[in-house]
């Protein structure tokens, strides 16, 4: 495969801003002429392998962020809004994309907002008819899918939280084994609240249930005890994470108080699983043990789904792990939870390609099942998925049944167990997924759904095909 050029004007831009350098400073800095750099800034010469050193030396950036994650989810997602029908006969040119990109991101992320508020706007006209008639509309974006971009485009990796986590897991001892005890040790000792495993208490859906004023809290045994654990955990974050998280939702600028309240007990969420799996020891064992979800969800005391959530956490500036996307799907298609931090993207809206391994895991229930598969843009991933199922006591009580996902370009098949005697070198071996039908350009699929938007379709009523027509 050959190396791709790294352009990031924009990010070189940024950078120099932020550090507050006039263009001739900021050259001087990296030992360049401040006509090399103009050029730099506007995407007209790709960054050296010099200037790449002048800027870990000078500025310690984390050269694989700084170069091309975010853009790649920016190109993504921008991708699948240009593909809406209303633009049919205004969509811009490849080289108009580009040019969009290298020289004025904020406006993408500008088109990016209203593309999610149109598609907002869509999905409350289907299900309230009612909403034009009352004057309703929404002119802000849906609670769930500000936070869900919001941790979309921080990796989904915090530092400070995580390594706050890291000491508090050091502090208390954390090993896998004394991991609920010693959370319920810390909340009585620390912060004077009594833990309480109770059984019937609390409805069925409900986890835990704090009562602050007589600092009780109750957390429901009818859920698996790495469930109870990560909630007690959760909560300690709560109180000791406050204002670390209430910064850094502050600074994401959320427009309703249910998307900062959604976001603060996600990063929450992210602190218990970083103190439950902390991540020098986790980083560590899990290269040791070749990402086999099981044997980590043994050492951590922790949940399968847990483990490989937190692997796709894992991008700690100096100290990354292996790239990892990580999915979770209902039976109904629909995807829950979803991040990565390969090239690999999902779509925004809709659920996951048919031919993902993911749907297919809940035809042999409790079992890893292996995939290699390759996207539309030529890269190729070792891919596993399972189901989960969750489910309270008693014959009555609800079951959710899920299956998870986990991929990883196969570059890294060395290091992932399950890539183990897969013919990765055969092309054949590898089926051929796509993100969305319809902004899939594949055209020979026996699983599409619909035509992909931004292509015309041929008829022909002579000739009886799977789907009944050819994309032109």
């Amino acid at each position: 495969m050959a190396e791709r050029k790294l352009f990031a004007g924009a990010r070189l831009r940024n950078l120099r801003k932020d550090e507050n350098l006039s263009q001739r400073d900021f050259a001087k800095r990296l030992g360049i002429s401040a006509s090399y750099l103009n050029q730099l800034e506007n995407n007209q010469r790709p960054l050296s392998a010099a200037v790449m050193l002048a800027l870990v030396d000078n500025f310690e950036i984390d050269l694989t962020s700084f170069a091309e994650d975010e853009s790649i989810r920016l190109a993504a997602d921008l991708n699948e809004a240009l593909a809406e029908p209303i633009l049919a006969g205004h969509r811009p040119s490849k080289q108009e994309t580009k040019a969009a990109m290298a020289h004025a991101p904020e406006f993408v992320r500008a088109l990016l907002a209203f593309h999610t508020g149109y598609q907002n706007l869509k999905n409350s006209l289907v299900s309230l008819n009612d909403i034009l008639e009352k004057g309703q509309i929404p002119a802000i974006p849906l609670p769930y899918e500000e936070v869900r971009d919001f941790f979309h485009y921080s990796d989904n990796y915090f530092d400070s939280l995580d390594k706050a986590a890291e000491a508090r897991a050091r502090e208390v001892g954390i090993d896998g084994i004394k991991n609920k005890s010693a959370a319920v040790d810390r909340l009585a000792e620390k912060h004077g609240i009594s833990v309480s495993f109770e059984r019937g208490k609390l409805p069925g859906e409900t986890l835990s249930e704090l009562h602050p004023d007589s600092k009780r809290l109750i957390i429901n045994t009818a859920h698996p005890e790495p469930s109870q654990t990560f909630l007690l955990w959760h909560q300690i974050a709560l109180l000791e994470d406050t204002d670390e998280i209430d910064r850094i939702v502050d600074e994401a600028g959320f427009q309703t108080p249910e998307g900062r309240s959604i976001a603060r007990m996600a990063l929450a969420n992210f602190s218990a699983g970083a103190t439950i799996m902390p991540y020098g020891e986790f980083l560590a064992i899990a290269s040791d043990l070749r990402h086999d979800l099981e044997l980590l969800a043994s050492k951590f005391g922790a949940s399968l789904e847990q483990v490989a959530h937190r692997l796709s956490t894992l991008q700690r500036t100096g100290a990354k792990g292996v790239p990892f996307y990580f999915m979770r799907v209902d039976r109904a298609g629909a995807i829950t939870k979803r991040h990565s931090t390969t090239r690999l993207q999902f779509a925004r809206y809709g659920g996951a390609c048919p031919l993902w391994n993911v749907h297919q895991a809940f035809e042999t229930p409790g079992e890893i099942v292996r995939q290699l598969a390759e996207t539309p843009d030529g890269e190729r991933y070792v891919c596993i998925a399972r189901t989960i199922t969750k489910r309270g006591q008693g014959f009555n009580a609800p079951i959710r049944r899920y299956a998870i996902a986990l991929g990883s370009p196969v570059e890294y098949v060395k290091d992932i167990v399950y890539g183990d005697d897969l013919k990765v070198n055969l092309l054949e071996a590898y089926d051929k997924i796509g993100i969305s039908c319809r902004i899939c350009n594949r055209t020979e699929c026996p699983q599409r759904a619909v035509p992909p938007i931004d292509r015309n379709i041929l008829v022909d009523t002579h000739t009886r095909r799977i789907v009944p027509f050819r994309i032109e």
